[in-house]
């Protein structure tokens, strides 16, 4: 879930009453939320880097806010106010509308070159916008939230945010080399190209993580204005000329991505959040896109949509025995305006433009049970009883586990994933040979594949405790993972027994094979081979089918 960080006595002046922590740790319970944390920037930096860093850092109350991960509306201060006092029935929720401009309306083109790199690119315009130092802050800190979550950390959406009064439309989104790109990015007084630009954020603790996004690709998508002003080079940097700062009126908001839909959402979400300060509130100035077809669309979209439920329908998926007319008020303070239609069962829905998450009537359900309150949902006992039982395969290797722990063997839990080396190399295999599913962009290189025998991690456990005295008596019962096209997913898990002994005798191995053997009932017949894990091991052979090898390593 992703935490909204505010501060309290800005959340409760905006709320227009002030709440004990326990009181609005119950307020958010009740809207859906939870407040996780009560701290400071300085408490948090005294936390992460020790209280000499912290010196100087502001001792103003925090509230640290966990939002579910699909309402988007609220993971800015903004939003978090006007649900939660809509909540409260203080009041309406609010009516968003698209205007167009008097003058000239901005336009973006997009050309064809974007096509196979982000194709997709949506732009607004927030007019006569009056920033504070706290909503400058909030609107900074809202992209980054939309950034993280619903945008995938900009590889489905990427956001830029300009002075528009520093620029001069019409805009065009295109793709260029990254030679050919060359523009003063924020924050720094000189010149790069977009070659350069890639050097020197690979070092940069924010930026690096998103220039994979783009830095294998033959050509860069670049935003100009009319001209040659670089506004920005998504996903990874707006330009320096088009910074908003507080004294911003007009900014010009363009996303651009590889997901359409999503990049719409990110619009709405914040013009929607923000033409609250805008001179004219809740009205959105609306901006032209043409895309390489020559069709254009204007944006932002905020559309609204009705959906109708049966009340009974929610009353039996909730457990509750409301009116229909009860139910439309609950989910009224949702933020979904509702009204009784038709044979006096049906509740019509509107639903918001901030309301992205609302897809199914399962959605709508889920509010009703919210604005009702969990507490209050009288508990009673399910109609149906189930006996419940152990999995078979379960049972089998508590079984096992406890036949091991009985021979003198230390149970071992490892790692999933391991190296490529591991699981190849060290045991004289070649890579593309064992069915090994590769992770991409791995985070080290101890977890580039998903093991698909249990022996890296024993003798990687061994090696860790070689000091101990012999013998070394471990096994792990897990699972592993391998390539498997037959399935739908392409791969798949299975569950795996190995053991092994570090003796200076091989006898104990072979001793627990028979007897493993005896307990599941199984004929068997065991070669050992030698010589450092040989690439063709032996096999306990038993009714023609593979059940497992044997080895010593010298």
């Amino acid at each position: 879930m992703p935490t909204v960080s505010v501060k309290r006595d800005l959340l409760f002046q905006a709320l227009g009453r002030n709440y004990t922590d326990e009181e609005f740790d119950e307020l958010c319970f009740e809207f859906g939320l939870e407040l996780d944390e009560i701290t400071s920037e300085k408490e948090i930096i005294s936390k992460e880097q020790g209280n000499e860093k912290a010196e100087g850092a502001s001792d103003v109350v925090l509230y640290k806010i966990d939002v579910p991960a699909n309402r988007y509306d609220l993971l800015c201060l903004e939003g978090l106010v006007r649900g939660l006092q809509v909540f409260k029935e203080r009041i309406k929720a609010p009516v968003y509308k698209r205007v167009t401009p008097n003058g000239e309306i901005q336009k973006l083109i997009i050309t064809e070159e974007t096509a196979k790199i982000r194709p997709y690119a949506v732009a607004a315009v927030l007019r006569n916008i009056k920033f504070t130092k706290d909503r400058y802050d909030s609107f900074i800190e809202l992209q980054e939230k939309l950034h993280q979550n619903i945008c995938r950390k900009r590889a489905l959406v990427a956001i830029g945010t300009h002075d528009l009064d520093t620029l001069s439309g019409p805009f065009t989104y295109t793709a260029k080399r990254p030679s050919d790109i060359k523009f003063k990015p924020l924050n720094k007084t000189k010149e790069y190209t977009a070659c350069e630009l890639m050097n020197i954020y690979k070092t940069d603790n924010h930026l690096k993580h998103y220039l994979h996004i783009i830095e294998n690709k033959p050509l860069y998508p670049v935003i100009y204005d009319s001209n040659g002003v670089v506004l920005s080079m998504p996903p990874v940097i707006n330009g320096n000329h088009s910074k908003i700062t507080v004294n911003t009126r007009n900014v010009f908001i363009e996303c651009t991505g590889t997901d359409f839909t999503k990049a719409k959402i990110v619009l709405d979400v914040i013009v929607t959040m923000f033409s609250e300060y805008c001179e004219n509130q809740f009205m959105v100035e609306a901006a032209e896109v043409v895309f390489p077809n020559g069709k254009s669309y204007t944006f932002p979209e905020l559309a609204y949509r009705k959906e109708i439920v049966r009340a009974d329908l929610i009353n039996k998926k909730v457990g509750i025995r409301e009116t229909p007319e009860n139910i439309a008020k609950l989910l009224t303070r949702m933020y979904l305006k509702s009204e009784v239609i038709g044979d006096g069962n049906q509740i019509e829905i509107e639903i918001p433009p901030t309301r992205a998450d609302i897809i199914h009537a399962c959605d709508i359900v889920e509010d009703a049970a919210i604005a009702y309150g969990y507490n209050n949902i009288q508990m009673t006992l399910p109609k149906t009883y189930t006996i419940a039982n152990q999995f078979p395969l379960n049972k089998l290797t508590e079984l096992l586990r406890q036949d091991m722990a009985a021979a003198g063997f230390t149970e071992a839990l490892t790692f999933a994933l391991c190296s490529q080396e591991d699981i190849a190399d060290k045991l004289g295999l070649d890579i593309s040979a064992t069915k090994a599913v590769h992770i991409s962009n791995p985070k080290t290189a101890e977890f580039q594949v998903a093991r698909t025998t249990l022996l890296p991690g024993l003798l990687k456990t061994i090696a860790a405790n070689r000091k101990m005295p012999l013998p070394l008596k471990l096994f792990e019962i897990s699972d592993i993972v391998v390539k498997d096209s037959s399935r739908d997913v392409g791969g798949g898990k299975f569950y795996k027994l190995g053991f092994c002994v570090d003796s200076v005798k091989i006898g104990p191995v072979i001793r627990c094979s028979e007897f493993l053997s005896l307990r599941l009932c199984i004929s068997h017949s065991v070669s050992v081979f030698q010589p450092h894990l040989s690439p063709r091991p032996q096999v306990w052979s038993s009714v023609q089918s593979q059940i497992g090898v044997a080895g010593a390593v010298q």
